[in-house]
């Protein structure tokens, strides 16, 4: 044996019921459905049902688990992936009398979308949060939690809403999975160790973590190996990653000794929680915008689309390539790249594993952590490399293809690591969501969590509901996915939409608790906009609360 590996896949979307369709909103959730979750279900079902002993680590936010389980959302894709069936069926109609590769193309997105919604109907009886967790009893899958909704825990103000977070997400994680999850999925991979505010001193996130039950958390690979950010943290990222360089000259987190390594689980400072952090030498050969597989000449180009359906007809053909000028996709020729691409990875990994082992004499394990959406959605043909990838993995005999949880229960950490703040996002920092463009939104943010700890302490019984309600408010206003979308500018009107009405509503419900006015009905009102985490406790959110 030279080595272990996990594949580590970070699930999430914004929370989006009932906010519209294209371009943002609830088609964000429909889409991650239709180009990824329901296909990489069927890839892993589908080893499953083969027998290949594959196993893998994913993430699954609260906040997503409570979106994948709503049954209006799931009416609402059903609706949207009908109308993709449609599309595909006119288009095939349209291109019967043409020449050429068009019709074939035409005839291969009917079949997907409707094996898609055979798949979700069929397959899964509507449930897609059962199906992975049914994967997790069959030990092929290690489901991560994370916080509630995303929130950046580094830069909230109060312990109480770190707690808050991390007590709802948990709750709802065990209320969809059936059993809590042993491990972490940090929002934006991001980290803070202890720090001094005002004379006092606030616990490291670890202390939080140890509090929730959680053994192990995720960190980018500058924060262990103290280097400068590289690959998604650096910007040389495929998909909409690299867009904040348009807008700013990056401000890398500087360069710091360290003689730890990404192929070694550790300990984080005094606690028993343990640490992984992303291998970026495998993870660049996905991630990267220059020289990852994605930008493979044959693979579907995401950016054009038809004009009359929408549907992708095109791939990406070259790396200067216009829009105007890319050529016809070919499923048969993209999806054969993905047999090559495969097997590339895993001499890789060999690769990694046999200098490691000649270099330290351990045998270590390789974390490949990536965006759940960047397969399928961005990189089309991504869910069945990976599934390939799995099967040459479980097949190899010098190879543990294991779950981050299952190697730090086999291989407990020996060593301890005191780790710097630090994130995924651009600069490797807390950039993306802290800078000239966002920093209106973090007194409002501050705010509203001393109000919470006010409301948590003057809430009379009577008013349960609206405190409760106020705690959802808070949650949804403290998710990363605001400041990042302002920053990134991909929907900046949007986000701030959506994050002022939180906090009108925040308010609002504040006021009434305040002055003793019984609000039951509006919190019932408002609840029903959202129907998010309908097991709240308002006292999570107290000051100085305990486990």
């Amino acid at each position: 044996m030279i080595g272990s590996f996990t594949f580590v896949l970070h699930s999430h979307l914004p929370y989006a019921r009932q906010a519209g369709r294209w371009p943002h909103g609830e088609e964000w959730v429909h889409e991650a459905l239709t180009e990824t979750y329901i296909p990489l279900l069927n890839g892993l079902y589908d080893l499953r049902q083969e027998g290949v002993p594959f196993k893998l680590t994913i993430g699954l936010t609260p906040v997503l688990l409570e979106q994948l389980a709503d049954e209006l959302i799931k009416d609402n894709f059903e609706s949207f992936i009908g109308e993709k069936v449609e599309r595909a069926a006119a288009d095939c109609r349209r291109f019967e009398a043409m020449s050429g590769s068009r019709l074939s193309v035409a005839q291969f997105w009917l079949e997907f979308y409707e094996g898609v919604r055979d798949s979700f109907v069929n397959r899964y009886n509507r449930d897609v949060v059962g199906a992975f967790a049914d994967l997790a009893r069959t030990r092929n899958l290690d489901i991560l939690t994370s916080a509630a909704t995303h929130g950046y825990l580094p830069l909230l103000s109060r312990d109480s809403s770190i707690r808050g977070q991390l007590r709802t997400g948990t709750r709802a994680s065990q209320r969809h999975l059936g059993f809590q999850p042993a491990s972490i999925w940090l929002p934006e991979c991001a980290y803070r160790p202890a720090i001094t505010t005002n004379g006092r001193t606030r616990p490291p996130l670890e202390a939080f973590l140890s509090e929730a039950d959680i053994e192990c958390f995720f960190v980018e690979t500058h924060l262990v190996e103290g280097g400068k950010p590289a690959g998604k943290a650096a910007g040389d990222a495929v998909g909409p990653y690299g867009e904040i360089r348009k807008r700013y000259a990056l401000q890398g987190a500087p360069a710091r000794e360290s003689s730890a390594t990404t192929l070694q689980p550790y300990l984080v400072g005094d606690s028993d929680v343990a640490v992984l952090a992303r291998n970026s030498r495998t993870g660049l050969q996905v991630w990267s915008g220059d020289h990852g597989y994605p930008g493979d000449y044959w693979y579907r180009e995401f950016h054009k689309k038809d004009g009359v359906s929408g549907l992708h007809y095109w791939r990406i053909s070259g790396a200067s390539v216009e829009l105007a000028d890319k050529e016809d996709y070919r499923p048969d020729k993209a999806f054969a790249r993905t047999d090559d691409h495969a097997e590339h990875f895993v001499s890789l990994v060999e690769e990694v594993f046999s200098e490691y082992q000649q270099n330290s004499g351990r045998q270590g394990i390789v974390v490949a952590a990536y965006d759940t959406e960047l397969f399928g959605h961005w990189w089309f043909e991504g869910v069945a490399w990976l599934t390939k990838v799995l099967r040459r993995l479980a097949a190899d005999p010098e190879i543990d293809l294991t779950t981050a949880s299952d190697h730090i229960t086999d291989n407990p950490p020996p060593e301890a690591i005191a780790l710097p703040e630090g994130s995924w996002g651009q600069g490797g920092n807390n950039f993306t969501w802290y800078n000239a463009d966002t920093q209106w939104m973090w007194p409002i943010i501050y705010e509203a969590e001393s109000t919470m700890e006010e409301l948590a302490r003057i809430a009379s019984p009577d008013n349960v509901d609206a405190a409760n309600q106020a705690a959802r408010e808070l949650l949804l206003l403290q998710a990363s996915d605001w400041p990042f979308l302002v920053t990134t500018g991909q929907a900046r009107e949007y986000a701030v939409q959506r994050f002022l009405s939180h906090v009108d509503r925040f308010n609002e419900l504040a006021g009434c608790i305040r002055y003793g006015v019984i609000s039951s009905d509006r919190a019932a009102e408002l609840f029903e906009l959202d129907k998010v985490f309908p097991d709240i406790d308002y006292r999570d959110f107290a000051a100085h609360a305990t486990s």
